[in-house]
């Protein structure tokens, strides 16, 4: 079985919403919405989000404007940038990167009870 794996390349610009059942990789542009639930989202160093991201789990190398949403994770890797709020389990902000926004980090269901941690960013630690 083949791992499928889509790629919308730099010069690519989407308008609206994106929805998948593959791991994709952006170095273009997408303004809108991203809906890949059981999915990876990588966000390339030349990609541009304007969007509402859903996704498995969310790798930012470029820059997003827009809140993410993640089951698994969302990992900010260094010079990668986001300007929204975050809601996962697990995050992960490089040193170097830009941050703006809140974190909520929501434990997996059936992990020491269904309460939510919601950590103010002035309380985050970088990695």
């Amino acid at each position: 079985m083949s791992e499928e794996l889509a790629s919308i390349g730099k010069s690519i610009i989407i308008n609206g919403e994106l929805s998948g059942s593959e791991d994709m990789t952006i170095e273009g542009r997408v303004d809108g919405k991203i809906d890949l639930k059981d999915y990876v989202l990588t966000v390339g160093v030349n990609g541009r989000i304007k969007a509402q991201v859903t996704a498995k789990s969310i790798v930012v190398f470029g820059q997003v404007t827009g809140n993410l949403s993640a089951t698994e994770k969302v990992d900010i890797k260094e010079k990668g940038s986001v300007e929204g709020d975050i809601v996962a389990p697990r995050v992960a902000i490089a040193d170097g990167s830009h941050f703006k926004g809140s974190v909520d980090m929501q434990r997996k269901e059936g992990s020491n009870g269904d309460r939510a941690l919601s950590t103010p960013i002035s309380d985050f630690v970088r990695v």
